[in-house]
């Protein structure tokens, strides 16, 4: 925990973005803030400060925030003509908790730099829970001394936090998670349609299961949702869609087979053909339920 109050900046109030503010807001820290969105109740009946731009929040603050859903907002957060990079001054620190593109973090993070300031990449991973609750794994790319500085910060919004590399590493590092996310999304719902299918009660399935080898957060949470049906995000398709893209293009890129991952952004845009885009990304399973005309918990 930090005991001095600094002076932070966060663009970017969302699902993620409003909760991960609320923490720094709740530990005492001066907030400045900005969304396109309509601004959070939350946030508007707190201690922070409603700034009319990002380039205003970058003015205000030393340390500034970006969550926002993709690549190209993250650049226009940052560069665009109202943007942070506009209002910043030699020695601030910005840092994206975005997920988008490492080979655009280190582009972003060379301009920042060239401005005389510090750029971490620190994508999360724990969705709209880990947010709330303040558990989020952070992925960390940047300078070692400007991550020890922010760390304290981290410490108010995350629990598993780690210093992956260099500027771009910390986005690798969130690629990698997500292609790990959606195969193991796919091999629930393969498990619990199966079982489901084949007679068994799919709840009961899933409670022998996370007692074995085959336990996981994710049979834990999202087999859950498949067993309930309750498909509201959470972490939209849409979003996860994204991810999947960011994997599959820096694959292409690097000479990398990715051949399970593509599969499974296949089933995305299964579930975004019938109007699942903003479901939740466990609803995958929908996807593999038109292909088997059965549903869990349906009686075969």
């Amino acid at each position: 925990m930090t005991t001095q109050a600094l002076k932070i900046g966060f663009v970017g109030l969302g699902i993620m973005g409003t909760p991960m503010a609320g923490h720094l807001i709740q530990a005492g820290h001066s907030l400045f803030v900005f969304t396109l969105a309509k601004m959070p109740e939350s946030i508007a009946s707190s201690s922070a400060t409603q700034c009319a731009s990002a380039r205003a929040v970058a003015e205000s603050a030393d340390i500034v925030f970006t969550m926002v859903p993709d690549t190209p907002d993250v650049e226009a957060a940052l560069f665009g003509p109202a943007g942070v990079a506009a209002g910043l001054s030699q020695g601030k620190i910005v840092v994206d908790m975005s997920s988008i593109s490492p080979i655009a973090t280190k582009v972003f993070a060379q301009k920042i730099n060239a401005l005389g300031c510090e750029y971490l990449d620190a994508p999360v991973s724990g969705g709209e829970v880990g947010a709330k609750n303040a558990t989020l794994s952070i992925m960390v790319g940047g300078s070692e001394a400007t991550f020890e500085r922010i760390k304290p910060l981290f410490e108010l919004m995350g629990k598993n936090i780690t210093l992956v590399g260099g500027n771009g590493d910390g986005q690798t590092a969130k690629v990698a998670n997500q292609i790990i996310v959606a195969l193991t999304i796919e091999a629930v719902g393969e498990a619990l349609l199966f079982a489901s299918k084949a007679g068994a009660d799919p709840a009961r399935v899933r409670q022998a299961l996370m007692g074995g080898f085959a336990s996981s957060k994710i049979l834990e949470v999202h087999g859950e949702r498949m067993v309930k049906r309750t498909f509201d995000p959470g972490f939209r398709i849409e979003l996860h869609q994204k991810d999947l893209n960011l994997a599959l293009s820096s694959a292409r890129a690097l000479g990398v087979s990715l051949p399970n991952t593509a599969t499974a952004q296949e089933l995305f845009n299964s579930c975004v053909a019938h109007g699942g885009k903003a479901w939740d990304h466990s609803a995958m399973v929908r996807a593999l339920e038109k292909l088997a005309n059965f549903e869990i918990g349906q009686k075969p």
